[in-house]
């Protein structure tokens, strides 16, 4: 099975529950919308996870963006060791698991592409442009800053015509739907039993805070869901 999840948020117990839940194995593929880090307490050790995870593939969100613009902003201001470096990449993270920060991480969140696109999906973390057509602008052509951080494709009403389904996170559903759930827009006059018939499908559930994290399955078109209680 296909599964696709975003904005984890440094939820790793979280996480761990979530992939007990849909019985997550070697021969199924998770697809991480970005926002791997911050807010939550163990941001680097689910990163590390998700970096060993040969089935799980990662983009960057608005979070790890920032890191890797701060990255290179330190790299500027500052002519110290490696060692060094790496000491104050360690305290950008509030949380004392900011210290498990090695190189390997630091790559891997560089290394992170800004979206990935299948043959029936793409998967972005904010969203995408649409042109005078009212379909998706082709991701390699967005810019980085806006396939990230812009928050209009959330909107219910932007809905791409004539393109493949589009998988984001960045802004709560909950600051759309009033709850912590995902939400799939499903193309007029269709089934929704297989990822065709979706337009996009919003998967923030504010698991940092609400203790809610939830993925959505690409080849059932479910959704699953886990609580901290």
């Amino acid at each position: 099975m296909r599964y696709c999840v975003s904005d984890l948020h440094g939820k790793y117990d979280l996480f761990l529950k979530l992939l007990d839940k849909i019985k997550f194995s070697d021969s199924d593929v998770l697809y991480v919308c970005g926002d791997i880090i911050d807010k939550g307490e163990d941001s680097i050790k689910l990163l590390k996870l998700l970096l060993s995870m040969p089935n799980a593939r990662c983009i960057a969100g608005n979070h790890e963006y920032a890191f890797i613009k701060y990255c290179r902003s330190i790299k500027k201001k500052t002519a110290e060791s490696r060692g060094g470096l790496l000491k104050v990449l360690q305290d950008y993270f509030v949380s004392p698991d900011g210290k498990l920060l090695d190189e390997v991480a630091v790559r891997g969140i560089k290394c992170l592409p800004f979206y990935i696109e299948e043959q029936n999906f793409i998967c972005v973390h904010a969203g995408l442009p649409l042109g005078r057509d009212a379909r998706i602008v082709s991701p390699e052509l967005v810019e980085r800053e806006f396939i990230a951080g812009d928050r209009r494709f959330k909107d219910p009403d932007v809905l791409p015509k004539d393109s493949k389904c589009v998988f984001f996170g960045h802004t709560p559903t909950r600051n759309v739907c009033g709850r912590d759930e995902i939400l799939a827009y499903i193309r007029p006059n269709s089934s929704g039993k297989n990822i065709a018939d979706y337009i996009k499908v919003h998967l923030d559930t504010r698991a940092w805070f609400s203790g809610v994290m939830g993925c959505f399955c690409i080849d059932t078109c479910r959704a699953e869901y886990v609580r901290l209680n």
